[in-house]
């Protein structure tokens, strides 16, 4: 499996130029077994980096515009009747496939957004009195653009909670940005003689590279260290007294399910980083995209310019690792 993990590396990386983080925190979320948000201006690579991955996976993928008119039976399937027989049948939403990508989820309204909610923590279906199971890899990349506000709709804290993790994404350095321009012109120039994409591995694959992420080794203290990180989001002032300044800076810290998320995370970072054990820094490697949509700031956090991402920061550096 270390070849498969390699060429996935590869893959994306070349179809992805100049946004490292985003390649590796994909493939992470994969091995992990959650879904992913990705978060930044438009033309930085978000639905590239989505169809680029579905191309490496001899998968199904489907791609779902959120727009303000979409109903919840347009994402899930709806039950159609059917007039030669008399009867209901139910017709699969584009959910119902391995790899989806759920492009600009903000601009649909709450009872769309809603309607991932049972796909993402159940990975079924239910549409009238029977529930439908989702496939065995069943991956969501969401976007979202942080910069237009207008006609959107914020997904709410418990949709957020869903997601295993959000990548913040920014723009790309000038050599990136070149390497881009050439890739893309080169890519024009020879479309019509490319061949057609050849998968790199399949479902089961992912579904191996999973369990094997599970069976790693992690030490009781790295187990504690994970805790602590997630004790600091819900009362940092026991870590951030010795700094002297004002720590009621967090509304609400990360739920159990951010303890998980962690600890998936962590084992798949080892994973991807061909061990077999995991280390604190598997932990702090993962634990700002891990963290950053589960933890609420006060308005004295806001109003002193300090972002989710700058106190996550400081409570990492002030948790000893064990």
């Amino acid at each position: 499996m270390v070849a498969v993990i390699e060429q996935l590396k590869d893959h994306l990386n070349h179809a992805v130029l100049g946004q490292p983080d985003l390649t590796h925190e994909l493939l992470v979320a994969l091995i992990a077994n959650g879904h992913v948000l990705l978060e930044g201006p438009p033309g930085i690579a978000k639905t590239t980096a989505a169809k680029a991955l579905a191309g490496a996976i001899d998968s199904r993928f489907q791609r779902i515009q959120f727009t303000p008119d979409l109903l919840p039976g347009d994402v899930t399937g709806s039950d159609i009747y059917q007039q030669e027989t008399g009867q209901f049948s139910f017709i699969p939403g584009p959910i119902m496939n391995d790899i989806v990508l759920a492009d600009e989820i903000n601009r649909a309204p709450a009872k769309v957004q809603s309607a991932l909610l049972e796909a993402m923590g159940e990975r079924q279906v239910t549409v009238g009195n029977h529930s439908y199971p989702l496939a065995d890899l069943f991956f969501v990349i969401a976007t979202q653009n942080p910069i237009e506000q207008e006609g959107t709709y914020p997904l709410p804290e418990a949709q957020l909670d869903r997601f295993m993790m959000k990548i913040n994404l920014g723009y790309p350095s000038a050599s990136s940005e070149l390497d881009v321009l050439r890739l893309v012109r080169q890519q024009d120039l020879h479309k019509t003689l490319s061949g057609p994409n050849t998968s790199i591995c399949t479902p089961a694959d992912i579904l191996q590279l999973q369990h094997q992420a599970l069976s790693l080794y992690m030490s009781e203290s790295v187990e504690e260290y994970i805790v602590q990180l997630i004790m600091a989001t819900r009362y940092p002032e026991r870590y951030l007294a010795d700094t002297g300044k004002e720590t009621r800076l967090i509304e609400f810290g990360a739920s159990p399910r951010g303890t998980l998320a962690l600890d998936r995370c962590a084992r798949a970072n080892a994973l991807l980083s061909g061990r077999d054990f995991v280390t604190p820094d598997d932990v702090r490697r993962v634990a700002l995209p891990v963290l950053r949509h589960r933890v609420l700031t006060t308005f004295e956090a806001q109003a002193a310019g300090l972002s989710v991402d700058d106190l996550l920061k400081r409570l990492i550096s002030h948790v000893p690792a064990l």
